[in-house]
């Protein structure tokens, strides 16, 4: 597992072992970043069942301004701290240990708000559309910004969630990555599938 474009390209990251996380594949992640382009730089990421990191890392390399990562397993978060200091983003990244539905009310409660929320969970369970809908019925998504899941080609994603709207798909394999925005408003502009 590597950093694939920006300021820490080609930088190896540590992997849990085992199959606790599934990593989105290099081509898949390679092809959200060439479709979010014009959006990550200066963008504040939230990075949730964030893993190792591997997202959320790619963004800051890639010139997001902060990313904040939220990650229930305590043996995932060690490794997603490790690759953060590996790639020298702790001045940049927050790292959350808990369960992302638990944790984004917290956020909204900080006042925080995000440009770019990347959600990658375990497949299968809904916790994709869950996290989406708990993500903007709190208010976390600046206007503008974008909400990518990660799902199963065999999950049904709705088109929309909560005050959002599916703007985009794109299939990889078995892999799709679902682009939502509030109201649905102008397309998400960059190559990919």
């Amino acid at each position: 597992m590597r950093v694939i474009g920006g300021s820490r390209r080609g930088l190896r990251l540590a992997a849990l072992p085992g199959r606790a996380t599934r990593p989105t594949a290099d081509r898949v992640k390679e092809a959200l970043f060439n479709i979010l382009a014009a959006r990550v730089p200066g963008a504040r990421v939230l990075d949730l069942f964030a893993g190792t990191g591997a997202l959320g890392i790619e963004a800051l390399s890639r010139g997001a301004a902060s990313a904040c990562f939220v990650e229930r397993s305590p043996k995932a978060a060690r490794v997603l701290r490790a690759n953060v200091e590996k790639a020298r983003f702790q001045a940049q990244a927050r790292i959350v240990a808990g369960d992302v539905l638990r944790v984004l009310p917290r956020l909204a409660e900080e006042g925080a708000s995000f440009d770019l929320i990347l959600i990658d969970p375990p497949y299968g369970r809904g916790l994709g559309v869950r996290s989406a809908a708990s993500a903007a019925a709190l208010g976390l998504l600046s206007p503008g910004g974008v909400v990518v899941i990660e799902h199963e080609a065999e999950e049904d994603m709705p088109d929309n969630i909560e005050n959002l709207v599916k703007i985009r798909s794109a299939r990889y394999g078995r892999t799709v990555l679902s682009f939502f925005r509030l109201g649905g408003a102008e397309d998400v502009q960059g190559g990919g599938g």
